[in-house]
C-alpha cells in the first residue's frame, strides 16, 4: 500500500468540534471512543469519556467496559450515538448477530451497525444478494431497530465503489499520517455519495508515537494528541476514533479535547514526513 494519497486538503484555521451524521441522530463530538479486544477500559472510564464530551461510541462486539456503560446509560442513551460491529454475510448470520448485540447492550436499538471488515467484492456480493445481510438490515432500519447501516474495510478502492451503490449510510476506514491513501481513493467518493466517513487506527498501532531508524537528528515523535489532530484536521473525516487500552492512554488521548485546533503547516509537514518513515519501517498489518 502507498503511504500517501493527496496531501492537498486545505489547512483550515477552525476545525469543527461536532458533527451531525444523520438528521435523526444527535450531534456528536468528532473525536470518538472505540473499544477493541484486550482493552482494560472499565465502565467508569467510558462514563468519564462521555462526561468529557465523547458521545460517539464504537463497540467491538465483545462484553467489556463499554457494553457495561451502555447498559447503565438509562435516560442518557439518547445522548450517545452507538455504533456496533456486526459479523455475518447472510441474513441468518446478521439476524443472530444483531440480536446478540442488542441483548448484551440491553438496548432496543442501535444507532449504527457496521458490517465488520468486508474485504472483497465476493463478500459484498453475498451481503447484497438474495438472503444476504443487507436485506435483513434494511428491514430492521425501516423498523427503527437500526438507524444507519455502515461498513468497515481496509480496501479503500472497493469501499469507494460500494459507497456509490446507495445501500450504505456511512463508512469506516483506516486513516492516519502513515496511511493517507484514503485522501485520494475514498474521501472524494464518500463525499460524492453524501455519506460520512469514520476513521480508525489513528496511531498506526502506536507506531507513530515511536522513533524510526530514518528520523533526522533531534526529531521528537508526535504525541497521541498530535496524531489525532492530524486526522481531525481533514474535513473529509466525520469522526476519528481512538481505542485506548487503559485509562492512562485514554487520558493522554483526551488531550486533543483540551487543545482543539488545526495543526499548522509545519506540524502537518512534519507528521506527514514521519508517517512516511513509519510506513516504510514498521511493517504491514491488518
Amino acid at each position: 500500500m502507498r503511504a500517501s494519497g493527496s496531501d492537498s486538503y486545505a489547512i483550515i484555521g477552525r476545525v469543527e468540534r461536532k458533527v451531525v451524521l444523520s438528521p435523526d441522530l444527535p450531534e456528536v463530538c468528532r473525536f470518538g471512543l472505540a473499544t477493541r479486544g484486550g482493552s482494560s477500559l472499565q465502565a467508569v472510564d467510558v462514563e468519564w469519556a462521555l462526561h468529557r464530551g465523547m458521545n460517539y461510541w464504537n463497540w467491538c462486539g465483545h462484553a467489556d467496559g463499554m457494553s457495561q456503560a451502555v447498559a447503565k446509560l438509562g435516560g442518557k442513551r439518547s445522548e450517545v450515538v452507538l455504533a456496533a460491529e456486526l459479523e455475518g454475510l447472510s441474513r441468518r448470520d446478521a439476524e443472530a448477530a444483531l440480536e446478540a448485540l442488542l441483548h448484551e447492550l440491553r438496548t432496543d436499538y442501535l444507532d449504527i451497525v457496521t458490517l465488520y471488515y468486508v474485504e472483497s467484492q465476493g463478500e459484498w456480493d453475498k451481503i447484497c444478494g438474495p438472503g444476504g445481510a443487507m436485506e435483513y438490515l434494511r428491514k430492521r432500519k425501516q423498523e427503527g431497530v437500526v438507524r444507519l447501516i455502515g461498513l468497515t474495510s481496509h480496501q479503500r478502492k472497493l469501499a469507494a465503489r460500494w459507497a456509490g451503490a446507495g445501500l450504505l449510510d456511512m463508512l469506516m476506514i483506516r486513516y492516519n499520517a502513515a496511511h493517507r491513501g484514503a485522501e485520494a481513493d475514498l474521501f472524494p467518493a464518500a463525499d460524492a455519495a453524501g455519506i460520512p466517513v469514520v476513521t480508525f487506527t489513528g496511531l498506526r498501532w502506536r507506531e507513530l508515537l515511536r522513533p524510526t531508524p530514518a528520523d533526522p537528528p533531534g526529531f521528537i515523535p508526535p504525541s497521541a494528541a498530535e496524531c489525532y489532530r492530524f486526522c481531525l484536521a481533514n474535513p473529509a473525516v466525520a469522526v476519528a476514533l481512538t481505542a485506548p487500552g487503559n485509562r492512562e492512554e485514554l487520558a493522554a488521548n483526551l488531550a486533543v479535547l483540551e487543545d482543539w485546533r488545526a495543526p499548522g503547516e509545519d506540524e502537518l509537514r512534519l507528521i506527514r514526513e514521519h508517517g512516511d518513515r513509519v510506513h516504510g519501517h514498521a511493517g504491514e498489518f491488518w
